[in-house]
């Protein structure tokens, strides 16, 4: 997470980064987001990363609309902070009429934008037609966008890909679509839904979009570190970044990229320590939040944590069968303490 000098010259970069971002009519005062993870960005992993970026927009995970027609009860992946501003709650779907519905739910329930997934490469979404499969489906994604605008009052904003594969690249059309159809803002996951997670990032394509576009784009995919953010805003133009997989087990990421875009300054990394104190509290918030189950859930966060440090495989491997709130403390007590014996 460092920040070498020769990577990051702050005055090469638009002074509109440290200004605040317009979403429509919502005026957010970080350029730098929190992207919406399946299984992650709960209301406790929220509150861990807005404790460092408080200014930063935060996503749940996301919702799959005609689920909301059946239950009696607002799930608990739509959960919101009566206190936590900016957010978004994010909706997926094929059908234009249950999004807009859904929509109308989550404004109810405190969405100050609606965000709509039309990037998520996994294949249960996109059989259902959900997700990136709206990639080759540009007249039912221009039909989801204008439901939800007329729907609601607030943004409408989009998250989506490059294409479906390297041979079939359509974003620059697709992104102009999505823009006439009413979507306030964009973000660019800058792969192919054939590539899921794997290889590099092609933040080229972004900056294509950047071009065509008169909306706010958001980039994302590899920003991974103050220095990966400050390389892809220069190359691309985009109007902030959003942060994925590089939050995970280092809640800190999103603030210090966040700082830095506002005062050129690169904050301390956080040591194995810091980030094990914060394992430990994530551990217990998600027990108080959701009993036995946060346990169980706590096992994958607990193993992003245990990366870079001596020791870390083997508190990984003990961490990863925890059944308790107590056990995991005395685990992570004992990797603290000896962390700060060696140091």
């Amino acid at each position: 997470m460092s920040c070498p000098p020769s990577v990051l010259d702050r005055p090469s970069l638009p002074d509109r980064l440290a200004t605040p971002l317009a979403i429509g009519s919502l005026q957010v005062a970080s350029r730098v987001l929190q992207s919406p993870l399946s299984g992650v960005t709960d209301l406790v992993f929220r509150r861990l990363v807005r404790r460092y970026a408080p200014d930063s927009m935060m996503y749940t995970e996301m919702v799959q609309a005609s689920s909301l027609r059946h239950l009696k009860t607002i799930p608990t992946i739509m959960d919101i902070d009566p206190d936590e501003r900016p957010i978004s709650i994010q909706l997926f779907d094929c059908r234009p009429d249950f999004l807009g519905e859904a929509a109308r739910i989550a404004v109810d329930q405190g969405a100050q934008t609606i965000d709509l997934n039309m990037g998520c490469p996994v294949n249960k979404i996109t059989r259902k037609g959900g997700g990136s499969s709206l990639l080759r489906e540009p007249e039912v994604a221009v039909a989801i966008v204008e439901a939800v605008v007329r729907a609601v009052d607030v943004p409408v904003t989009v998250k989506t890909r490059i294409g479906w594969s390297h041979t079939e690249i359509t974003i620059l059309d697709f992104a102009r679509r999505l823009v006439a159809a009413g979507a306030q803002m964009l973000t660019i996951h800058g792969r192919t839904r054939l590539q899921g997670y794997t290889g590099a990032a092609d933040w080229d394509w972004i900056r294509r979009v950047v071009e065509v576009v008169e909306v706010p784009v958001i980039a994302n995919g590899d920003i991974d570190s103050v220095a990966a953010a400050v390389r892809c805003l220069a190359q691309t133009g985009a109007a902030g970044v959003m942060c994925s997989r590089g939050t995970l087990g280092y809640p800190f990421l999103v603030g210090e990229i966040d700082h830095y875009l506002k005062t050129g300054e690169c904050l301390p990394e956080a040591t194995p320590i810091e980030r094990l104190r914060c394992a430990r509290e994530h551990l217990i918030a998600l027990a108080d939040y959701k009993g036995e189950k946060g346990v169980h859930q706590s096992r994958k966060h607990m193993a992003w944590y245990c990366k870079g440090f001596a020791g870390a495989n083997g508190l990984r491997d003990r961490l990863s069968r925890l059944e308790s709130v107590a056990e995991g403390c005395a685990i992570l007590d004992e990797a603290i303490e000896g962390l700060a014996v060696a140091s």
